[in-house]
């Protein structure tokens, strides 16, 4: 549920008109409501209550120092995939102890400021990064807190651009490699495995690839409790979808209900990572209409607002709403809007 709806024809934000916002900021503007990005953040707050659970926004659906902060107010941790995403947290007055690191290019540098700030833990992604972690935290006399992102294998029946737990994509280490992976953690002296992670894509409307994907992470930690490793962080990642046009994406206790009896025998701290369920329909994108433009029997509407403002359509052809700001109740046109 969001709050932006007409009143008197007339597009609002909670109580109020959009037009009366753009008046005072201009546009191309970004719009959000805090109303909405509380709710949201507190479905999955309540949803996973039956369990010691950590909820991690992840920055990379909406950077917006301003939007951290509240989330930040909330109780929230963050799910980080870069330096520069670690700096916006603690801009914020986020608490780096309750974030985690992921991505799978993490330089030499960026561990390093990790590490100085104290994040919750590394999501790891490679034997190489592992060894690298080991090297920057042996140079600062740390220990560094890690989890294997381990790819599942399973596919998320998602868009492929936004599809990451099989084993054709590029994230985390496969499912058969995972276990050497933490015998080499063992190993390192300054890394302590802690954690295991899965993140197996973006707007996934059923629950069934995240079920897939949990099962075969308990199963691997059974595996290494065999081994001595006990795991004490079981990141489930995000990825729920939501609605555009006409998916009928889950609620969050949904998935929940689902995962609690599967989950019973977990002991440790549970991690999700939602980003786009809590921050994807909570804001609008405002344009002001430039000019009207007529070629070869196309209709072009031309606005202040271009693909980098708003890439996620023309990246791989997603359907995103357009509505009129006063809707004057005419008769509408099919016009290409750019």
């Amino acid at each position: 549920m969001d709050y932006f709806s007409y009143h008197s024809g007339e597009l609002y934000c909670e109580e109020v008109p959009i037009s009366i916002i753009v008046e005072a900021v201009g546009t191309p503007a970004y719009i959000y409501s805090k109303r909405t990005l509380e709710r949201h953040f507190k479905a999955f707050k309540e949803a996973f209550s039956f369990k010691e659970t950590l909820v991690c926004f992840s920055v990379k659906s909406l950077s917006n120092i301003a939007i951290l902060n509240l989330l930040s107010s909330w109780g929230s941790g963050f799910d980080i995939v870069s330096g520069g995403e670690l700096y916006r947290v603690i801009k914020a007055g986020g608490d780096p102890g309750k974030t985690v690191f992921s991505g799978v290019g993490k330089t030499a540098e960026e561990i390093r400021y990790a590490l100085e700030k104290g994040v919750l833990l590394f999501n790891v992604e490679s034997f190489g990064e592992l060894k690298v972690i080991d090297k920057v935290a042996r140079e600062l006399g740390k220990k560094a807190r890690v989890s294997i992102r381990v790819n599942p294998d399973v596919d998320p029946k998602t868009h492929p651009y936004i599809s990451t737990g099989l084993k054709k994509n590029k994230f985390g280490i496969d499912s058969e490699d995972a276990i050497d992976a933490y015998r080499l953690s063992i190993k390192l002296e300054n890394v302590v495995p802690v954690g295991i992670d899965s993140h197996i894509g973006s707007q996934i409307t059923e629950v069934s690839p995240f079920v897939e994907a949990v099962r075969r992470l308990l199963d691997l930690m059974e595996k290494l409790k065999d081994e001595g490793i006990e795991i004490r962080y079981l990141d489930i990642g995000g990825g729920l979808g939501i609605r555009y046009k006409d998916e009928d994406p889950p609620h969050p206790s949904v998935l929940a209900s689902v995962l609690k009896d599967l989950l019973e025998g977990f002991q440790g701290t549970l991690i999700v990572e939602p980003g786009r369920a809590i921050a994807g329909n909570a804001g609008i994108f405002v344009t002001r209409v430039l000019y009207v433009k007529e070629k070869s029997g196309k209709k072009f509407v031309i606005v202040d607002g271009g693909m980098n403002d708003l890439v996620r359509p023309a990246f791989y052809g997603s359907y995103h709403e357009i509505v009129p700001v006063v809707d004057r109740g005419e008769n509408m046109d099919v016009v290409d809007v750019v």
